[in-house]
């Protein structure tokens, strides 16, 4: 079966719940009103869902998988994000903890859905028609 829209796709899911939780984290956290690292951690986590919608967009494996790399190093980058935030003690390890466990799930499947659109075709893909002229 064909995903019909991105939010069918279990990568984009993952990301998408990574995202929530990540806000709420940083909104129920000192974090917040240290714009910088916030913002980053926003970009990077809102950057997973993003790319993986737009990858799917495009309807061809080859551009998708691009996309789910960016995403996939959106994931890390936020899970580097999570450790930076317990060294500056906007948050414990122990607070953190499910997050990080569900990037690095995130990342697992982000990983095998890579995979498989690098050994398949996509089932349909856009053709560009020629237009035939009619004789005058």
């Amino acid at each position: 079966m064909c995903a019909q829209r991105y939010e069918d796709l279990d990568a984009w899911r993952l990301a998408n719940e990574l995202k929530e939780k990540g806000y709420e984290l940083i909104n129920q956290s000192p974090a917040r009103d240290d714009y910088k690292f916030r913002d980053q951690l926003r970009d990077s986590l809102s950057s997973a869902t993003a790319n993986i919608a737009e990858g799917f967009g495009y309807y061809d494996h080859g551009l998708f998988a691009k996309h789910v790399r960016i995403a996939l190093g959106s994931e890390s980058e936020t899970l580097n994000h999570f450790n930076d935030g317990i060294k500056r003690g906007y948050w414990d390890a122990d607070r953190v903890a499910p997050l990080e466990a569900l990037a690095r799930r995130a990342i697992r499947v982000a990983t095998r859905f890579l995979s498989y659109l690098d050994t398949s075709e996509a089932p349909y893909k856009w053709e560009k028609r020629k237009r035939t002229r009619r004789p005058q």
